[in-house]
Parts: C-alpha cells; structure tokens; sequence
C-alpha cells in the first residue's frame, strides 16, 4: 500500500465507519418499527380493543381506509384517525 492510500484510509475510514453506526443503531431499527407499526395498522378489524396515542381506550366498531370509529362508552363512539391507533390491547374476557 501506498502512503497515500493510507492517507486515504485514515482520512475517509472513521467516516465509513460513522455512517454504518448510524445505519445499524438508528437507520434500520427505526425501519423496523414502522412496518411493524404498518403492519399493527392494516391488520385492525372491528371488534379489536385499541389505545389511541391520546390514551382513549375503545373498541372499534367499525373503519375504512382513512379512520375508525371507536366505542368508548355506552352509546358513545367518537371518529379518529387510523393511524391515531397505538396499539391493541389483549381483551379482558
């Protein structure tokens, strides 16, 4: 090897090796978690118990593309947006 290749090496090396870091500690694994989320999202179907990102628990009782339609008491169901859905939570019963 040459002195310069070194040169290039030590100059460019910490660089290749910053942005693999940042590929595999924060790149890939925040991938990950959305198509996770993604998957969460396309497979809700009414009668699923759900937590909103505001903390709402309800059941949903009915969805289309874009939002749900969630009972949240007796006679009380609210519209909210699909992807305000933060998870569904395991049935009681």
């Amino acid at each position: 090897m040459s002195p310069d290749m070194l040169a290039a090496i030590g100059t460019w090396g910490p660089i290749f090796v910053m942005v693999a870091v940042f590929y595999f500690l924060l790149y890939r694994p925040q991938k990950n978690e959305q198509k996770r989320r993604q998957a969460m999202l396309d497979s809700l179907k009414a009668g699923d118990e759900v937590v909103t990102i505001g903390g709402i628990y309800g059941v949903i009782t009915a969805l289309d593309e874009k939002s749900v339609r969630l009972k949240i008491a007796n006679q009380v169901e609210i519209k909210a947006a699909r992807s305000a859905i933060a998870s569904v939570t395991e049935s009681e019963a």
